[in-house]
């Protein structure tokens, strides 16, 4: 019998549209995923190249910064933006649904808890925890 998915996940107190724009414009993405390392979202189209600076910080450990190409795999608005990890063939999704007057966020893999919790901090104005 093989074990569950892992998977990442956390309710927002706030509206699909919201979260949608916090998971998909270059700014929103720099203050809540991995604080202070840069995105870059030239062109919001499947198939378009995205850059992430990964910056050292006391949550890696990077003596120096890692930029990353990912490339847009699906956008279906308010629902999924997927991006696929080029340097180890790895497809991160990001899947949105209203629930309970808010917006459940799930990523389809483990390990992302602490950026979760920078997403749910930023959308319901609160500080954010992991910098």
């Amino acid at each position: 019998m093989g074990k569950a998915e892992e998977i990442s996940s956390v309710w927002i107190d706030g509206e699909k549209e919201t979260v949608w724009t916090a998971i998909t414009d270059a700014n929103k993405l720099s203050q809540w995923y991995a604080p202070g390392s840069p995105w870059e979202i030239p062109n919001l189209y499947v198939g378009e190249k995205v850059f992430f600076t990964l910056m050292p910080s006391v949550h890696n450990n990077l003596t120096e910064k890692l930029t990353m190409s990912l490339t847009i795999e699906v956008i279906n608005p308010y629902r999924e933006f997927s991006l696929y990890l080029d340097s180890q063939q790895l497809l991160i999704s990001f899947m949105l649904e209203e629930e309970n007057n808010g917006t459940r966020v799930t990523i389809n893999s483990g390990g992302f808890n602490e950026s979760l919790a920078n997403l749910k901090a930023l959308i319901e104005g609160k500080e954010i925890p992991f910098i």
